[in-house]
Formats: C-alpha cells, structure tokens, sequence
C-alpha cells in the first residue's frame, strides 16, 4: 500500500476550497481565508505556485479561461484524483484527531472534545 505524504495545510485548504463550484484564483484566496479562520492567508504568488503544482500533479485542472477587463481569470476546479487525494487526507487527519482526543479523554481532559 503506497503511503501519501500528509498535505501542507494551505494546500489542503486548497483543495478544500474546491469541492464545491471551480474558482478563479481571488476567489481561492478569499476561501482559503474563510475556510481557516483567517489563519492562513495566501499571496497570489504562494497561491499560483501551488496550483501549477496541484495541475502538475492532476488534482486540480483549468476549468475555463475569460477575459475580465482586459484580464484573463482562469478557474480551477478538483479533479476526481485531488478528490480521492484530499478524501485520504481527511481520514488521516480525523484518525489522527481521535488518537489524540481518546489519549486526553483518559488523562481526564474534556475541553472542546465533544
């Protein structure tokens, strides 16, 4: 069984951000705040190399291209295998996360672990 490295977060929250409709890179962006609370704010540039990476890899793919006042927007969208991809990455995290809740569940810490 081939083990995936774990996804950085900002990647993560990248392809997050795509599980719903494709989106031009603004609107990436503007998702990956929201998405994090405002802990992770990407610049365009950060966000441009990652999503170069991501097609490179085919979890992410050009959906369409349209001019915008003179500027061409491009939108992304998931591909299934970022899909499976990221679908891996949360099974790891949530069995990561229940690791670590059942181990302070027995130190007999309850905060936030409802």
């Amino acid at each position: 069984m081939l083990v995936m490295p774990p996804l950085q977060e900002p990647t993560f929250l990248v392809l997050t951000a795509l599980t719903g409709e494709p989106l031009h890179g603004y609107g990436i962006l503007q998702q990956v705040t929201a998405l994090s609370g405002g802990a992770v704010v990407l610049g365009a540039g950060t966000l441009y190399g990652a999503l170069d990476r991501l097609a490179e890899q085919g979890l992410v793919a050009v959906e369409r291209e349209e001019a915008v006042d003179g500027r061409l927007r491009r939108y992304y969208r998931l591909t299934d295998e970022g899909a499976a991809r990221l679908a891996t990455e949360v099974e790891r995290l949530r069995r990561n996360a229940n690791a670590a809740a059942a181990g302070l569940r027995r130190r007999g810490f309850q905060a936030g672990l409802e």
